[in-house]
């Protein structure tokens, strides 16, 4: 059994084609094998949907990785690989999930960020944010270009999933327990920004999980739990819309045949568990902290490597 197909890392870096382990040319996955994977589009059972549509809006914005339990899922469960297109639609239903919880915060950022653009306009908090969101952002897409190929190939291996699953799991429990706890993030500075953006990069490391890095990074730098993971959600909004946008091209550039009934049930099962998700974890987050997310992700861990050693 290998777990080491990836479409997504974690959302930090562009959609990968999924190719299996043990199909990986030396040099890496080559034109041809990424036009293939654009082009199977498999149907998808009804219970798979709703499975995986759970699975990606509960694990999405919790600090576990919903990238290795879109994976974990259908092999587990003994289903076909559902493929890259429904794995873009239960992104994007989770997209659609964060921008409406926040919606009236991104509509003052917005608003605030695009009038910076004049002249001698003054930076407002809303503004301020906008431009660290900006900043944070840039790590990751830096570091996806630099090195697409690294996480394709040699970083796609079930020993570095497990690792990442269970070391950033260690240090997610150790800055919630060390950390101060004491910073919202309107307090959260340029270098905040980009040590949060640099954490988010890592993220391209297959099992890291990018809200679970962004979090820990937060915690780090003495955010209160619930400021941690809202500016990781907000973080995430560039980053989902991104690269689904750039796999949505890809999709139609590629003349793939979509089952877009399948696509928009689970976008839309996966939007409502999302929200759901976010309301509930914001809510009681700063009570329950992060211990349930470091005992899942070491057992987890644990157990990938029973699999695979």
């Amino acid at each position: 059994m290998t777990l080491a197909r990836h479409s997504l890392i974690d959302l930090s870096a562009p959609f990968l084609p999924r190719l299996p382990e043990t199909a990986l040319p030396p040099g890496g996955p080559s034109n041809s094998d990424t036009i293939q994977s654009f082009a199977e589009t498999p149907p998808v059972q009804t219970l798979q949907i709703v499975i995986l549509s759970l699975v990606q809006g509960l694990t999405e914005f919790l600090p576990i990785s919903s990238s290795a339990h879109l994976i974990l899922a259908p092999r587990v469960l003994g289903y076909a690989d559902q493929g890259l297109a429904f794995d873009v639609a239960l992104h994007l239903g989770t997209l659609g999930a964060v921008v409406l919880y926040f919606r009236h915060e991104i509509g003052r950022i917005l608003r605030d960020w695009f009038l910076t653009l004049a002249p001698k306009r003054p930076l407002t908090p809303d503004a301020r944010m906008g431009w660290l969101i900006i900043l944070a952002t840039l790590p990751a897409g830096l570091a996806g270009l630099a090195f697409k190929h690294l996480v394709e190939t040699e970083l796609r291996s079930s020993l570095v999933i497990a690792a990442t699953t269970i070391g950033f799991g260690a240090l997610l429990w150790w800055f919630d327990v060390r950390g101060r706890r004491t910073r919202s993030e309107a307090t959260l500075s340029v270098w905040d920004a980009l040590v949060i953006g640099l954490f988010q990069a890592l993220a391209l490391i297959p099992g890291t999980s990018r809200s679970g890095a962004t979090m820990t990074a937060g915690l780090m730098l003495g955010l209160t739990r619930e400021a941690a993971a809202r500016f990781s959600f907000l973080m995430s909004i560039p980053v989902i819309f991104l690269s689904g946008t750039l796999v949505i091209h890809d999709l139609i550039a590629a003349g793939t045949d979509v089952h877009w009934g399948e696509l928009a049930v689970g976008a839309g099962l996966s939007f409502a568990t999302a929200l759901l998700c976010i309301h509930y974890f914001l809510r009681f987050i700063e009570g329950v902290g992060m211990w349930p997310f470091v005992l899942y992700r070491l057992f987890l861990g644990v157990a990938i490597l029973g699999v695979v050693l």
